[in-house]
């Protein structure tokens, strides 16, 4: 077989990414987001492009904070695999699904592979993802009422909440990153997303039971694609009572105050009670993602 040749794009043949079938539909997926020629990658065999990938980072990232895109032609599994392991960068790969693609052998068949190609580069899946987007015409749900939300300007008292929210916790991210540096670790990451992500500082609140008791937070953020639930987080002490619905609904009451048009949100498909809250908040699954990280 003719010698593999790996090597960046730039913005005079930017379009060689383009030259591979989409069999995921990924393209149109994150026709909303930009990629950096410079971070896309393509692996060539006789001068035909057989495998991309595409990493992706805020506009005022100066490295990528996630692998989103990655194909690979027929019969050329292991040259994906040689394009991830040659790549600069070691981030995650958020691998982009239709809802239901294990049903379909077609997507079945593209989404294990590129799984197996991956894994085989050095990457582990962390966790599956359910993602959803709501629009009015899925109705904008009551609020419940029984929760009062005011803002807090300390970052010190939201990190506290953090770090008592991720000490029972279900996230599989949370989770990785307590065991690999500590609750304050967990804790101080979602704090830097809630920053980094391009939305006031001020959208951010507390929840509180109108006997003043503190229940948790509920953080609405402008991400790069678009308006989004960014954190939904209740203190252990106050489970139970379903206040992640609660939570929830003031979130996109807030955001479709700020002018949302739709609202984006996104939760492990093993935490099956926060399925549900967006299930009867009326958002429904635009996508499953397999979000796979480098080996430990």
């Amino acid at each position: 077989m003719t010698e593999l040749v790996i090597r960046a794009l730039s913005t005079s043949d930017a379009q060689l990414f383009h030259t591979l079938p989409d069999p995921l539909g990924i393209g149109r997926t994150l026709s909303d987001i930009t990629h950096r020629p410079e971070w896309q990658r393509i692996a060539l065999r006789d001068g035909r492009v057989v495998a991309r990938a595409a990493w992706w980072g805020g506009p005022d990232d100066t490295s990528p904070v996630n692998l989103n895109w990655f194909d690979f032609a027929d019969g050329e599994e292991e040259a994906g695999s040689e394009l991830l392991r040659s790549a600069p960068w070691s981030v995650g790969y958020d691998l982009l699904l239709p809802p239901g693609w294990r049903e379909d052998p077609a997507l079945r068949a593209a989404g294990e592979s590129r799984i197996r190609a991956a894994e085989a580069a050095g990457m582990r899946v962390l966790v599956e993802r359910y993602r959803y987007r709501w629009t009015p015409g899925n109705g904008l749900p009551e609020r419940p009422g029984r929760l009062v939300f005011r803002p807090e300007p300390d970052d010190e008292v939201i990190l506290d909440v953090l770090r008592r929210v991720h000490s029972v916790t279900l996230d599989a991210h949370a989770l990785r990153a307590i065991e690999q540096g500590g609750l304050d670790r967990a804790a101080r990451e979602e704090l830097e997303f809630f920053h980094w992500a391009p939305s006031p500082r001020a959208w951010w609140r507390l929840a509180y039971t109108a006997d003043g008791e503190r229940v948790g937070l509920q953080i609405p953020l402008h991400v790069p694609a678009g308006p989004a639930v960014g954190y939904i987080g209740v203190l252990p002490e106050a489970r139970g009572h379903g206040y992640a619905y609660d939570l929830l609904v003031e979130c996109l009451h807030d955001l479709v105050g700020y002018g949302a048009e739709s609202v984006l949100g996104a939760t492990d498909q093993p935490n099956v009670p926060m399925a549900k809250h967006f299930a009867r908040a009326g958002f429904p699954v635009i996508q499953e993602r397999i979000d796979l990280v480098p080996a430990d």
